[in-house]
Protein backbone atom coordinates (compact mmCIF):
# COMPACT_ATOMS: atom_id res chain seq x y z
CA UNK A 1 0.00 0.00 0.00
CA UNK A 2 1.45 3.31 -1.10
CA UNK A 3 1.38 5.94 1.59
CA UNK A 4 2.58 9.52 1.61
CA UNK A 5 2.64 11.42 4.89
CA UNK A 6 3.39 15.12 5.05
CA UNK A 7 4.75 16.87 8.11
CA UNK A 8 6.42 20.11 9.11
CA UNK A 9 3.59 22.54 8.62
CA UNK A 10 2.77 25.18 11.16
CA UNK A 11 2.50 28.87 11.91
CA UNK A 12 5.19 31.27 10.82
CA UNK A 13 5.54 35.01 10.38
CA UNK A 14 6.03 36.55 6.98
CA UNK A 15 9.66 36.37 5.98
CA UNK A 16 10.21 33.24 8.01
CA UNK A 17 10.99 29.70 6.95
CA UNK A 18 9.53 26.24 7.21
CA UNK A 19 10.71 22.87 6.02
CA UNK A 20 8.09 20.37 4.95
CA UNK A 21 8.76 16.67 4.67
CA UNK A 22 6.92 13.88 2.89
CA UNK A 23 7.63 10.33 3.97
CA UNK A 24 6.86 7.67 1.37
CA UNK A 25 6.27 3.97 1.92
CA UNK A 26 4.98 1.04 -0.11
CA UNK A 27 6.82 2.05 -3.27
CA UNK A 28 10.27 1.98 -4.80
CA UNK A 29 10.85 5.58 -3.92
CA UNK A 30 13.75 6.32 -6.26
CA UNK A 31 11.65 5.47 -9.33
CA UNK A 32 9.04 8.11 -8.56
CA UNK A 33 9.00 11.77 -9.37
CA UNK A 34 7.84 13.72 -6.35
CA UNK A 35 6.00 16.99 -6.15
CA UNK A 36 4.35 19.46 -3.84
CA UNK A 37 0.98 21.06 -4.46
CA UNK A 38 -0.97 23.44 -2.28
CA UNK A 39 -4.56 24.49 -1.86
CA UNK A 40 -5.96 27.50 -0.06
CA UNK A 41 -9.61 27.74 1.05
CA UNK A 42 -11.86 28.58 -1.88
CA UNK A 43 -9.08 28.10 -4.41
CA UNK A 44 -8.04 25.29 -6.71
CA UNK A 45 -5.07 23.13 -5.96
CA UNK A 46 -1.94 24.54 -7.53
CA UNK A 47 1.45 23.15 -8.39
CA UNK A 48 4.37 24.27 -6.25
CA UNK A 49 7.50 22.24 -6.97
CA UNK A 50 8.67 18.89 -8.32
CA UNK A 51 11.76 16.74 -8.57
CA UNK A 52 12.42 14.01 -11.14
CA UNK A 53 12.74 10.31 -10.46
CA UNK A 54 16.33 9.48 -9.60
CA UNK A 55 17.18 7.52 -12.75
CA UNK A 56 16.33 10.45 -15.00
CA UNK A 57 18.62 12.86 -13.22
CA UNK A 58 21.41 14.12 -15.41
CA UNK A 59 22.96 17.51 -15.99
CA UNK A 60 19.66 18.91 -17.20
CA UNK A 61 16.76 20.27 -15.19
CA UNK A 62 15.86 17.94 -12.36
CA UNK A 63 13.60 20.30 -10.47
CA UNK A 64 10.70 22.48 -11.52
CA UNK A 65 9.02 25.32 -9.65
CA UNK A 66 5.95 27.46 -9.95
CA UNK A 67 6.80 31.06 -10.74
CA UNK A 68 5.24 32.17 -7.47
CA UNK A 69 7.77 30.25 -5.38
CA UNK A 70 10.84 30.19 -7.61
CA UNK A 71 13.86 31.49 -5.77
CA UNK A 72 12.21 31.05 -2.38
CA UNK A 73 11.41 27.34 -2.21
CA UNK A 74 13.72 24.39 -2.75
CA UNK A 75 12.66 20.79 -3.28
CA UNK A 76 14.99 17.90 -2.53
CA UNK A 77 14.82 14.16 -2.04
CA UNK A 78 16.55 11.63 0.15
CA UNK A 79 16.40 8.15 -1.34
CA UNK A 80 17.80 6.58 1.81
CA UNK A 81 15.11 7.98 4.07
CA UNK A 82 12.47 7.81 1.32
CA UNK A 83 11.52 11.41 1.86
CA UNK A 84 11.08 14.54 -0.17
CA UNK A 85 11.46 17.94 1.43
CA UNK A 86 10.31 21.42 0.61
CA UNK A 87 12.43 24.14 2.12
CA UNK A 88 10.36 27.31 2.17
CA UNK A 89 12.11 30.61 2.77
CA UNK A 90 10.92 34.22 2.68
CA UNK A 91 7.39 33.06 3.28
CA UNK A 92 4.50 35.32 2.37
CA UNK A 93 0.90 35.36 3.61
CA UNK A 94 -0.18 34.17 0.16
CA UNK A 95 1.77 30.97 0.77
CA UNK A 96 -0.84 30.00 3.34
CA UNK A 97 -2.42 26.73 2.25
CA UNK A 98 -2.59 23.03 2.84
CA UNK A 99 0.47 21.51 1.22
CA UNK A 100 0.18 18.10 -0.40
CA UNK A 101 2.80 15.61 -1.47
CA UNK A 102 2.36 13.74 -4.76
CA UNK A 103 4.19 10.86 -6.43
CA UNK A 104 4.29 9.56 -10.01
CA UNK A 105 6.51 6.78 -11.26
CA UNK A 106 9.10 7.25 -14.02
CA UNK A 107 8.31 10.93 -14.40
CA UNK A 108 10.34 14.08 -14.77
CA UNK A 109 9.84 17.18 -12.69
CA UNK A 110 8.31 19.17 -15.52
CA UNK A 111 5.53 16.65 -16.13
CA UNK A 112 4.37 16.96 -12.53
CA UNK A 113 2.99 20.43 -13.13
CA UNK A 114 -0.38 18.91 -13.99
CA UNK A 115 -2.00 16.27 -11.75
CA UNK A 116 -2.53 12.83 -13.25
CA UNK A 117 -5.10 10.16 -12.39
CA UNK A 118 -2.33 7.75 -11.49
CA UNK A 119 -0.72 10.07 -8.96
CA UNK A 120 -0.51 9.14 -5.31
CA UNK A 121 -1.36 11.82 -2.75
CA UNK A 122 -0.76 12.49 0.89
CA UNK A 123 -3.24 13.99 3.33
CA UNK A 124 -1.62 17.39 3.48
CA UNK A 125 -0.07 19.62 6.10
CA UNK A 126 -1.23 23.12 6.97
CA UNK A 127 1.06 26.09 6.47
CA UNK A 128 -0.08 29.44 7.81
CA UNK A 129 1.92 32.59 7.25
CA UNK A 130 0.93 35.64 9.27
CA UNK A 131 1.54 39.27 8.40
Amino acid sequence: QVQLVESGGGLVQAGGSLRLSCAASGLTFSTYAMAWFRQAPGKEREFVAAISWTGSMRTGSNTYYADSVKGRFTISRDNVKNTVALQMNSLKPEDTAVYYCAARQWSTAQTMGVPDRNDYWGQGTQVTVSS
